[in-house]
């Protein structure tokens, strides 16, 4: 069952809802291309009887044996799927009674098979029983056994012809708060994905690119969404294919449930087509061929002000052709402005290279000074010891006495003279991260007074983000000697792959170079409106930086510079998540603090919960104060009053004289 990936074939499955023949239907559907079975474990008809006599006595086998197969093919080959009858979460005792029994009872005979995946069904729009009896049977054993959250991608509700326009559904409501219901339940373990259900109606990009966030296993091709080609052949519509080459990002495995529905062809037509599909989908880009193998990893920030980097590090930093071309730009453009052509010959420029590592930066400079036609005089300050005898080398063997190598801490180092410009390349992922202002700023004595700083600013940018990936892997970081949770207070470099973004990025913090303010500490606040249903796991990082005028550097989405891979973004995780509405306010706090010793950040996330009618609020309030006591004349005034005060919220019309009677009637220590 191993998953398809780039220039690899596409791992398929075939659903049935009854399987006679074990053994042979697996022949047979292997015969036809297929690497998985999706079958149930127990007759989909057979209601066990576990409440009542004599039924619950009933003596014989309840299911086939697990003799039928090898061990191997049970491991690799088949997917289980719970019986159609388990209703867990039903209002009626017996039923649910019943439901949960065979549903611990389909549970432990998946593990005692050894099955690779067990597909569970969402019915209905309650699911907190279920959500409970699963995560128990994780917690009791070791398990390795996937499971797998059949999921429609598109509420039914939402399909009906019959509702009319603006009429409140009950169950749309319901849904909606079921999904979060079920986020708060499984949210966190590894071994919950969800199989998502792909219909012939699809929902908004919004709602696509929501799921596509989600922990996605496998998706469930209906043969009904095909269409048929000219030539007799299923095809799938430009809006389905898009979706399905989003799905090959993710390596998501693909399952054909329903039947054949093109009689000419066998249900190979199929395979080959989502075949074809994987072969002429779109081709990555440099980001992401340098970035294949890194998503979803988590790194922890590079620190080069505290560690002397590797060379492979450097090497690898080094192969980003956009960001050295950006910076020679930037010198380049800052040489015709300071250097007038009359000039050219006698006016020699101070350039300082700040961390000059193997020497790029260098290198860049001086080929912006060729192509500019100026003339430099280059020092190449760098204080890892290791990384100097390579700046040696390149002076002996190519620079000459136009560069001077200097080994020292850029804060330390006393100057033989000032400089016109200065050159770095200290930025994080989240801008300062890597202490470019503290660096900077020790080094800004000897930059003359009209003197350039490349880079001469830098904003941090933080986004909201739902990645329960991320979160499986921010939780499950254990270390000897350290708090559980103590992972959730890091940053962690990542290439964002399987996650949501809820907002556009907003700026956080800015920083210019040079500066009259030394005081590096910051603090903001920022708030985000959330578009959709959906679970808070974190924020994430990105940076904008100008070099000089209008040459910048970006890893933001939206602006990000195209081929640069020099940096991935940053995960600032939350410890719990937050279950989120559309309508709801996402607030971050968030402090970058320096105590003179060590410098990190601080941030907490909060929700204001949106109310889209005054009744929400309103009846919340009626369960804490009125349903308590006896509804008498003087109570029922108050509730009256109340709902007065919840129309003026709806119309944004609330006096203090009505905020004061909210906060009142929100008091448990009053009488009435």
């Amino acid at each position: 069952m191993a998953s398809g990936g780039a220039g690899s074939r596409v791992s398929c499955g075939r659903d049935l809802s009854c399987v006679p023949e074990v053994a042979d239907t697996l022949a047979a559907v292997a015969k036809l291309g297929f690497d998985f079975l999706c079958m149930p474990l127990f007759h989909p008809r057979f209601r066990r009887e576990y409440e009542l006599v004599p039924a619950k006595s009933r003596p014989g086998a309840q299911t086939r044996s697990d003799l039928l197969l090898c061990g191997r093919d049970w491991n690799t080959l088949i997917v289980g799927k719970l019986s159609p009858w388990i209703e867990t979460d039903s209002e009626l005792t017996t039923e649910r009674r019943n439901s949960e029994e065979a549903l611990v009872q389909e549970l432990n005979f998946c593990a005692y098979l050894g099955l690779p995946a067990f597909m569970i069904p969402l019915r209905g729009p309650h699911c907190a029983n279920l959500a409970r009896i699963l995560l128990n049977h994780i917690h009791t054993g070791h398990h390795s056994c996937m499971f797998w959250i059949h999921v429609p991608l598109l509420d039914p509700e939402d399909t009906r012809e019959d509702l009319i326009e603006n009429e409140s559904s009950k169950q749309m409501d319901d849904g909606g708060n079921d999904e979060k219901t079920w986020a708060c339940f499984s949210g966190g373990f590894s071994l919950l994905c969800e199989a998502i259900e792909i219909g012939a109606d699809l929902p908004s990009d919004t709602l696509i690119d929501k799921w596509l966030g989600e922990p996605i296993k496998a998706a469930i091709l209906p043969t009904s969404i095909f269409l048929t080609n000219k030539k007799g052949f299923p095809v799938l519509s430009k809006a389905h294919q898009r979706v399905i080459f989003r799905l090959f990002k993710l390596e998501a495995q693909f399952i054909f449930t329903g039947a054949n529905r093109h009689s000419e062809k066998d249900l190979r037509s199929y395979l080959q087509y989502l075949e074809y599909l994987n072969q002429n989908r779109p081709q990555p880009n440099a980001y992401e061929l340098f970035a294949k193998g890194y998503e979803d990893y988590l790194q922890s920030p590079l620190q080069p002000l505290m560690d002397n980097l590797e060379s492979q590090t450097y090497e690898v930093f080094e192969k980003d052709p956009i960001k050295y071309s950006q910076y020679q730009q930037a010198v380049y453009r800052c040489l015709l402005d300071r250097v007038p052509e009359d000039q050219m010959e006698t006016n020699v420029q101070v350039l300082m290279v700040l961390g000059a590592g193997r020497g790029p930066l260098v290198n860049a400079s001086l080929r912006a000074a060729k192509q500019a036609k100026r003339k430099l005089r280059v020092y190449a300050v760098e204080k890892n010891p290791n990384a100097v005898v390579t700046l040696e080398n390149w002076k002996f063997e190519e620079w000459g006495d136009q560069v001077t190598v200097v080994s020292c801490d850029m804060r330390e180092w006393t100057a033989p003279e000032k400089a016109d410009i200065i050159v770095s390349e200290l930025l994080g992922s989240f801008g300062d991260n890597e202490l470019s202002p503290e660096c900077l700023d020790g080094a800004q004595h000897f930059l003359k007074d009209d003197g350039i700083s490349i880079p001469c600013s830098y904003t941090s940018f933080l986004a909201p983000l739902s990645s329960s990936k991320l979160y499986n892997e921010v939780r499950g970081c254990r270390e000897r000697d350290k708090d559980p949770e103590c992972h959730f207070e890091t940053p962690y470099v990542v290439r964002l792959h399987n996650f949501h973004q809820l907002a556009d990025p907003k700026p956080c913090f800015t920083f210019v170079h040079p500066t009259s303010d030394m005081n590096n500490n910051r603090y903001q606040c920022l708030r985000f409106l959330i578009g959709c249903n959906s679970v808070l796991h974190g924020f994430a990082g990105y940076f904008e930086a100008t070099l000089y005028k209008d040459v910048t550097l970006s890893i933001k989405p939206e602006t990000h510079s195209p081929g640069m891979f020099s940096w991935f973004p940053i995960l600032f995780p939350l410890k719990q998540p937050i279950p989120l509405s559309s309508g709801d306010n996402v607030s971050v706090r968030f402090w970058r603090c320096n105590n003179g010793k060590k410098v990190w950040y601080e941030w907490s996330g909060h929700v204001r919960k949106h109310i889209p009618y005054f009744s929400t609020f309103f009846f919340s309030i009626l369960k804490k104060n009125v349903l308590s006591c006896n509804m008498n004349k003087k109570r029922y005034k108050t509730v009256i009053f109340l709902s007065d005060i919840f129309y003026k919220i709806s119309q944004d019309k609330l006096t203090p004289f009505h905020k004061s009677m909210l906060q009142y009637a929100g008091n448990d220590d009053h009488d009435t």
